[in-house]
């Protein structure tokens, strides 16, 4: 009897479950994926170049919201929940939604779905967005450089385009992701390592990326999206943690299950949280994790032309993803406002255009700062109208991605850059050479 089932997504490990459990299997047809968090994902198909022979005509991505209605229209056996970053008690609400419908609620186990490569994998996690995790992929990645090992990273999925065409991509150069049609959130992610030399691959079927990365590296970088869990089996297990938001790496999934995983927990921001807060967090680690290794980080801000903020109205664009479904209010821009003296931290809600003024809505504590989302082209549009519109002395631009190579701003800005800066041993190429036999 073949079991009816509906993946409950975000355009990424929805897809990779799909692929690696259910694309080949003839007991079970996939009704549908559903979608939420990111924009502009509903209302596609799944196209059959990318669901194989038992799905000729696609599989469709329908709104999370009209769950209970595909209820009404279809036969749904099951429902399996595949995105990340939502508290516990937000998973559990869905899965009394799904219970109460009828159906069974699935969480995958992290064997079923991690693919296994021919080369040392090194993954960095973390147990919510915005903890650090892109700044210690960085860092892990000059390390092996500097061990004279040839870096390859594979970046958690964001297919916001066209699915087939995104099967498998290969970031060498900034033009590659003109020529791809990154957005914003897409850049913010590979553009840096780009900048270092490093090459990135990302799509949507982490198979066949496995396939074409492993063959050109010596160590494959896991650089895991939101806090979900790694796509390959990792030789070393690193995970993120964040201390201005100590608590949630109990609270959040899958953030918890990677600290249980993790080989190593880095603690960030122990220059800029509380010392209360860093001590709670380290309680939890050792008590989740004791044979995990802790190393605690700071992530120093880097600015040129700070002289420029003191005694300023500024506007702080930050990370898009950190303050939305990241939850947090302030990222290195805020840092830096208050550090060197600005006299005003302009709220930009006043001054929103079109789909930013969306985001504010969809999000309404994000608090006193703009995040730089620009998952297709009107957002981006607006992003650029919203900075434009907002009174203000100097824009603080605290984003991973160069945006003046994106959009026009008409007023001076300062751009900001952090890294991550181990404190104390062991530290992370004492890790790396351990974990590795190196």
């Amino acid at each position: 009897m073949i079991r009816h089932i509906v993946i409950m997504g975000a355009a990424g490990r929805d897809f990779h479950n799909f692929n690696v459990l259910f694309r080949e299997s003839k007991d079970i047809e996939v009704i549908a994926f559903t979608a939420t968090q990111i924009p502009n994902i509903e209302g596609r198909c799944y196209p059959p170049e990318l669901a194989g022979p038992l799905y000729p005509e696609g599989i469709p991505i329908l709104p999370e919201k009209d769950l209970p209605a595909l209820f009404e229209k279809e036969h749904i056996d099951e429902v399996v929940f595949s995105y990340s970053d939502v508290s516990h008690q937000y998973v559990m609400e869905k899965a009394s939604q799904v219970i109460a419908l009828g159906a069974d609620f699935r969480l995958l186990g992290s064997r079923e779905s991690m693919l296994q490569a021919r080369v040392p994998v090194i993954a960095v996690c973390a147990v919510r967005t915005g903890s650090g995790k892109s700044q210690t992929a960085r860092k892990i990645a000059q390390i092996l450089r500097d061990l004279g090992k040839k870096t390859v990273v594979v970046r958690h999925p964001m297919p916001y385009g066209d699915l087939a065409a995104q099967r498998v991509q290969r970031f060498e150069t900034l033009e590659d992701m003109a020529r791809q049609q990154c957005t914003i959130e897409e850049m913010e992610e590979y553009e840096p390592h780009i900048r270092l030399g490093f090459t990135v691959y990302a799509g949507v079927d982490y198979g066949q990326i496995l396939e074409q990365a492993q063959n050109e590296a010596d160590v494959i970088l896991w650089d895991g999206g939101n806090n979900d869990i790694s796509f390959y089996k990792p030789n070393l297990h690193i995970t993120v943690a964040d201390p201005h938001r100590q608590g949630h790496e109990l609270s959040y999934f899958p953030g918890r299950i990677n600290l249980i995983m993790a080989d190593v927990v880095v603690i960030n921001k122990v220059d800029t949280a509380e010392a209360e807060a860093v001590s709670a967090l380290r309680d939890n680690v050792y008590r989740l994790n004791p044979r995990a290794a802790v190393v605690e980080a700071a992530s120093p801000i880097f600015l040129e032309g700070r002289e420029e903020i003191w005694g300023k109205r500024v506007l702080v664009v930050e990370d898009g993803p950190t303050l939305t479904h990241g939850g947090m209010k302030f990222g290195a821009g805020v840092i830096a406002a208050r550090k060197y003296g600005a006299l005003e931290i302009i709220d930009p809600r006043g001054f929103t255009s079109g789909k930013i003024r969306e985001t504010y809505e969809t999000y309404p504590n994000i608090g006193s700062v703009l995040p730089a989302v620009g998952y297709g082209e009107q957002q981006i549009k607006d992003l650029e109208a919203t900075i434009n519109n907002v009174s203000c002395d100097l824009v603080i631009i605290a984003t991973p991605v160069d945006l003046t190579r994106i959009i026009s701003i008409n007023k001076p800005m300062l751009k900001v850059g952090y890294e991550l800066q181990e404190i104390g041993k062991p530290d992370l190429t004492d890790l790396v050479k351990k974990h590795l036999n190196l």
